[in-house]
């Protein structure tokens, strides 16, 4: 699952993969096994303070998230990462940069915390060391779309676009919902601040179209459009689009008005 402010906009992330507590036992409520209402129900285990910590992330209570993690295990990298993503999230990205670096010194086999360092140093602009510590978080984890789709936004950034794409494509067949993931918790950030959004988007639109998922593609076609995307000789070349030529929805995308910048 994915954590995320939001979508394009400066130090965007998203955040992945964590088991969050149900509705029920967050509220310290645990239903009956079954209607028999002459049956003892159990009570719900108390909530340790990493699930408090959660909760209070669920809810965007970041300072209050980072301080109940404070108060969990010291020694426990998953705990450091966590409270990185809490400092990441309220955009005090030098405090998140050290929890995740003591997240990785407590546990350099973990990639979530290699990811989300990566994510520090994109925001920074800082492309190429991002890129390493994407790929080294891959290493670790090779079947993970978020780190992928970060890899392929880093390489944009770079305009290293034929590189973006392949990572993209793999990312996109490891998990066909990575670029529309919405979620406000978890442990990995999804980088997804970029500076030329209409270019990015005809790139998840290939991405997309090449896969046969055609409704997206157009989608982020139209999107491309809206943001200033000019190149419409490259949309009836791109092999991409092949298959999508001959539907109208493409066809009237063609005929819109340039976005006057």
């Amino acid at each position: 699952m994915i954590f995320s402010l939001s979508l394009l906009v400066p130090q965007a992330v998203i955040v992945t993969t964590l088991a969050m507590q149900p509705q029920d036992a967050a509220s310290g409520f645990r239903p009956a096994a079954s209607s028999d209402v002459s049956k003892t129900t159990q009570p719900s285990q108390p909530l340790t303070l990493e699930m408090r910590g959660d909760i209070f992330m669920a809810r965007k209570m970041y300072r209050e998230a980072a301080e109940t993690y404070k108060e969990a295990s010291p020694d426990s990298a998953v705990i450091e990462n966590k409270i990185g993503i809490a400092y990441h999230q309220m955009l005090q990205t030098e405090i998140a940069k050290r929890y995740y670096e003591r997240a990785i010194k407590l546990d350099s086999d973990y990639p979530e915390a290699v990811n989300n360092l990566g994510t520090i140093y994109y925001s920074r602009k800082n492309y190429r060391r991002a890129t390493k510590l994407y790929q080294r978080a891959l290493r670790l984890s090779p079947n993970s779309a978020s780190i992928y789709s970060n890899l392929g936004t880093a390489f944009f950034a770079r305009r290293n676009y034929k590189s973006a794409t392949l990572a993209y494509q793999k990312a996109l067949e490891l998990d066909p919902e990575v670029f529309e993931h919405r979620n406000s918790w978890g442990v990995l950030l999804q980088e997804r601040s970029v500076e030329e959004r209409a270019k990015f988007h005809y790139y998840l639109a290939k991405t997309y179209a090449k896969a046969g998922m055609n409704d997206r593609a157009i989608n982020y076609i139209r999107k491309a459009l809206e943001e200033g995307y000019t190149d419409r000789k490259k949309m009836m070349e791109d092999p991409e689009f092949t298959s999508l030529r001959k539907l109208p929805e493409f066809q009237e995308l063609l005929a819109m008005e340039p976005r006057v910048l």
